[in-house]
């Protein structure tokens, strides 16, 4: 995190300050001190303007509250009722309440006897405590009922209430903290670890304040935190914590707050600063801290006395009491978040969840991919893919590192036995730093194919086999290039703490730096790993980051003090040589020389990723865009920088995504130019003479505005001035369209051919028509794809292209699954091939028949439509498509797939086809060897086989287990069928030849011949010769034959 001073308002008449306090819920700011001096104020909103959002806000309320004589020494809010308590030396209490934006005394209670010293509101608001200096202890309701009282037999200076509002805390005098019940019953005294042995009561309490947001199941984050004035404090989890985290802020203590979301604590007061002429004096310091004990921050302010610190309720501004005025500081957190291919991936903790909800949100599309992750703690992104690294989710203590693409979906993983506390990415590598290990994966070489330089580097490295993608050292080794030393599975990590711990670690493309806190700076070279050099700086980094081309490191150190390093390895810099005494003996700048630019106050940076020079930094609540050395016109902005590219910055109002992690809304992606950008499109705007561009793109050269100059020319159909702008950005595409250009005859057409470059089609076509040249209006829309317009252009001419657009936007229907649609426009284009599919898909089959009759015989389409008549199950109108594509053999084939006998024995006669037969057979030889004869004798029926129908039956019946006597019925129909069969085939012979009889194409002769030999061969089976003797003669059944076969 990062924390600066934004404001200061002074209090009139030069009155010093004792209290401020912030409402975190409307944003009104009291403020009291002496003679009686209270105010209300609040600040207009920082984040109108959308650009700035920072604390610029001017005052919208100021209000003086009279009603106080002495000295203010207490304030405190109720958020949840709008109400303000204060009281002063004299021990008058007085409640406000705000009516028509006016504050008015409410409630007051004077008790002369003893000063208030402290009052707060339970978590809940519906109960006040007020402690008196003589031990006095009130307890009222909102509504100003007292609920009891009692006189405590010691001093007191602080109260405090549990989060769940169950316990009360007293702090006394002598810096003891005693805890009673809310019916005023002592319960117990909390342990002090924080102060040394012997002097535990002699020492006051500065100040206690236990955070009371929602806690999750994971309980175990330090949330009561006390203060004392010598500066020592403590952190504990519950006030009987045994095991709390102690810390020594070397600071005389005025006050400490949490901050609204319990992740920092703010702990305010006074260092001793040696001055050397002027002697010692006191300066105000806030010190911040995690609630694990991790110092964050340091802010100095100026003035002799802090007396009183107040968070702001977002957590982004804290106000603090000094002398007599009030200071703002904003603070810029650490939020985990990212930028990579137009997506931005952030996460929030969700409490209640105990988990961070994962966001990566396309800013393009606006569309969202959301995860639940737990223990998120880092973010970083390369150019296509971001890494997540989190703390497994078992007791292991493992680490996982996640790489992600831009819709969250896991792409590949690694596990860690050591803490990242620092991590970098690039496209190919992740470097993952504890406080004294690193460790450097190639993970490219797993998620997509290596380009040639990088699969030599891989080979060169051996990363053929697994191990070597993953390497792992201690900071301090020293090691030869291409050595198995550090592979990850052999390395043994160190049992003894660092003695100069890793400070921050960044990454580029043929690089990465480490930086340690004691300002030492190792660089070492990728892909092959081996350190190339180190250097030291004058600082304690926090946040390092070097250029595109890894010549120049920016260093914020945890004052926020911005400077620039040159990093670049030269043949003589590989020494350890100072950089001072190189400069002295003339010779080339040494690799981690000082360059001479400083700015304070900086919270966040980006080098630019296409230019080495060029880099965008954040100073308080400007941005300032820095140009080799020099900055450019500073712009409002309190947003962080996602990308810098093109001369164009991308940013992000993270502080709002945050808030509403569910639903960001696009106003917080906010775009900036740099100067030379605005200032190249005001030359080519307001000059007319694209000579002065050329020369001022020429001092300020970047492919993007030469390319803006390029379209500029094109514009003025300047084809000089064009060519030259698209050589020196290497356009070939741009310089190909000018040699085309310059080969039009006609200045019309030059300018239509500019208007297509530039997408402005509307305009060309319109230019075409002007000169009467419809037909490059119709290529130019053809060229585009534009067939609904090639239709208005070409309505009554050329009928192929008309049929060719039909075609093409039956196409675009069928693409959008609108196939009614599709299948107007191909009947109107007479395109059969798409119709086919276009019927099949709409399921219109009697179309899909009808176009049989209107496709020639033999045309492939035929085939197609018959196989997909197939698909459904429709065999005539198959067969009818296979018999008139002359594809007999599959016609066949498909009666028999469809189980379709008859017709397929009727089709094979006509055709005189005689496989049938045989095939025939052979599948009901197939079925009888499965003893499935009743589907034998359906497929005999169904291929009109009578007789063998018959056989088979009368061979059921007499091998019907039991006989007649057991199923006498079952026996009797199937003797029956059998009968029936025969009748069919009886009238099926006689059917047949009487026809040929009558139609003359048979004897008398040869008639009754044909029916002697059919007669003949069923007297051969007893059952074929009398049907229906079976079926009459069964147990039981009828012998009237008329009646069996009714």
């Amino acid at each position: 995190m990062f924390v600066y001073l934004s404001k200061k308002i002074a209090i009139p008449h030069n009155l010093a300050l004792q209290v401020v306090a912030w409402n975190s819920a409307q944003g009104w700011i009291a403020c009291g001190g002496e003679s009686g001096l209270l105010k209300v104020l609040k600040l207009e909103s920082g984040n109108e303007g959308g650009k700035a959002g920072g604390a610029q806000g001017n005052l919208s309320m100021n209000q003086t509250l009279e009603g106080h004589q002495g000295n203010i020494m207490v304030i405190t809010w109720n958020d949840n009722f709008r109400k303000l308590t204060t009281s002063d030396q004299n021990g008058l209490i007085i409640v406000w309440m705000l009516h028509r934006g006016i504050w008015f005394e409410e409630m007051i209670n004077n008790r002369n006897r003893s000063v208030v010293r402290d009052m707060k509101w339970s978590s809940d608001c519906q109960k006040i405590c007020i402690i008196y200096e003589d031990g006095a202890v009130i307890v009222g309701t909102v509504d100003g009922q007292r609920l009891w009282g009692k006189e405590v037999k010691t001093q007191l200076a602080f109260v405090e209430w549990s989060p769940d509002g169950k316990n009360i805390l007293f702090c006394t005098l002598n810096g003891e903290v005693h805890v009673y019940d809310t019916e005023g019953i002592y319960s117990h005294r909390v342990p002090i670890y924080c102060l040394d042995n012997g002097t535990e009561g002699t020492v006051a309490i500065a100040g206690i304040d236990w955070y009371d947001g929602v806690q999750g199941p994971d309980s175990q984050i330090p949330t009561l935190c006390v203060g004392f004035e010598n500066g020592r404090v403590q952190i504990m989890r519950s006030d009987s914590d045994d095991k709390p985290v102690l810390i020594d802020t070397q600071l005389r203590c005025t006050g400490l707050k949490w901050d609204p979301h319990g992740s920092t604590v703010a702990v305010a007061g006074m260092q001793m600063q040696q001055g050397g002429n002027t002697g010692d004096r006191e300066v105000g310091v806030v010190q911040f801290y995690a609630p694990q004990g991790q110092h964050l921050r340091t802010l100095r302010v100026p003035g002799s006395n802090l007396r009183s610190i107040s968070w702001e309720g977002t957590g982004l501004r804290l106000a603090l009491a000094v002398d007599s005025h009030i200071y703002f500081a904003n603070i810029r957190p650490d939020y985990l978040w990212g930028y990579f291919s137009h997506t931005l991936v952030y996460a929030v903790l969700k409490k209640e969840r105990s988990e961070h909800v994962v966001v990566f949100w396309d800013t393009q599309s606006d569309e969202k991919y959301t995860k639940y992750i737990k223990n998120v703690t880092h973010i970083r992104s390369s150019d296509e893919y971001c890494v997540l690294v989190t703390k497994a989710d078992d007791s292991s203590g493992q680490y996982i590192i996640i790489i992600c693409n831009d819709i969250g979906s896991p792409v590949d993983s690694k596990y860690l036995h050591i803490e990242p506390l620092h991590v970098a990415m690039t496209n190919t590598h992740v470097v993952v730093a504890s406080d004294d290990v690193v460790y450097v994966w190639l993970y490219r070489s797993s998620v997509t194919k290596q380009s040639n330089d990088l699969a030599a580097a891989a080979s060169m490295l051996g990363v053929g086999n697994k191990r070597r993608t993953e390497m792992m050292f201690h900071i301090d080794e020293s090691f030869a290039p291409g050595t198995g030393m550090h592979d990850k599975e052999g390395f043994v990590p160190p049992v003894a703490p660092a003695q100069d711990p890793i400070a921050c670690v960044t990454a580029t493309e043929q690089c990465f730096l480490v930086s340690r806190e004691s300002g030492l700076v190792q660089r070492y070279s990728l892909p092959h790993l081996s350190l190339e050099t180190r250097f030291a700086i004058r600082c304690r980094p926090q946040v390092i980051s070097a250029n595109c081309d890894s010549s120049r490191m920016s260093v914020i150190d945890i004052n926020g003090m911005l400077t620039l390093y040159d990093i670049e390895v030269r043949p003589s810099s590989r020494g350890m040589l100072d950089a001072d005494a190189r400069k002295m003996q003339g010779q080339e700048p040494a690799c981690g020389q000082q360059l001479d630019f400083e700015r304070k106050d900086v919270w966040n940076m980006q080098w630019a990723s296409d230019n080495p020079d060029l880099f965008a930094i954040m100073e308080k609540t400007r941005m300032y865009i820095i140009r080799g050395l020099q900055p450019e016109e500073p712009v409002l902005s309190n947003a962080y920088i996602c990308a810098f590219r093109d001369l164009q910055i991308q940013s992000v109002l993270i502080d709002e995504v945050i808030q509403s992690p569910e639903e960001p809304r696009k106003e917080v992606l906010l775009d900036f130019e740099t100067k030379t950008l605005r200032d190249t499109r005001d030359i080519l705007t307001k000059v007319s003479n694209l000579k002065d561009a050329f020369k001022f793109v020429d001092d300020n050269p970047h492919p993007r505005l030469w390319r803006l100059l390029a379209e500029a020319a094109l514009d003025q159909l300047d084809f000089g001035v064009a060519e030259k702008a698209f050589v020196r950005f290497e356009n070939y595409q741009g310089i190909q369209l000018v040699k085309r250009l310059r080969l039009l005859d006609d200045r019309v057409k030059q300018k239509a051919e500019v208007a297509a470059y530039f997408q402005r089609f509307d305009e060309a076509e319109s230019l075409y028509r002007e000169i009467d040249r419809k037909d490059l209006a119709i290529d130019l829309r053809v060229r585009l794809g534009d067939w609904f317009r090639v239709i208005q252009l070409a309505h009554g001419g050329n009928e192929d292209l008309l049929q060719q657009a039909w075609s093409a936007i039956g196409d675009y229907y069928a693409d959008r699954g609108k196939w009614s649609n599709a299948a107007q426009y191909y009947t109107k284009a007479k395109n059969n091939g798409a119709l086919v599919d276009t019927y099949y898909f709409l399921e219109e089959y009697d179309a899909l028949e009808q176009l049989i009759q209107q496709l020639p015989e033999g045309s492939p389409l035929l085939k197609d439509i018959g196989d997909k008549f197939s698909l459904v199950g429709l065999c005539e109108q198959s067969v009818k498509a296979y018999l008139r594509h002359g594809d007999v053999k599959l016609a066949v084939d498909t009666c028999v797939m469809l189980n379709q006998w008859d017709q397929a024995v009727n089709l094979a006669q006509q055709q005189n086809f005689q496989a049938i037969e045989g095939l025939l057979a052979k599948y009901a030889q197939h079925l009888l060897d499965k003893n499935k004869k009743i589907e034998a004798v359906q497929l005999y029926r169904k291929a009109n086989r009578h007789t063998e129908a018959a056989k088979l039956l009368a061979q059921l019946a007499k091998e019907m287990p039991g006989g007649p006597q057991k199923n006498p019925d079952r026996i009797k129909k199937l003797y029956l069928l059998a009968a029936l069969e025969v009748e069919k085939y009886k009238k099926q012979t006689l059917d047949v030849q009487m026809t040929a009889a009558t139609m003359g194409t048979m004897t008398t002769a040869q008639t009754v011949q044909s029916l002697i030999t059919q007669d003949q061969s069923v007297s051969s089976d007893k059952a074929l010769e009398s049907p229906w003797r079976g079926g009459g003669g069964a147990p039981g059944g009828s012998h009237d034959r008329t009646g069996i076969a009714g």
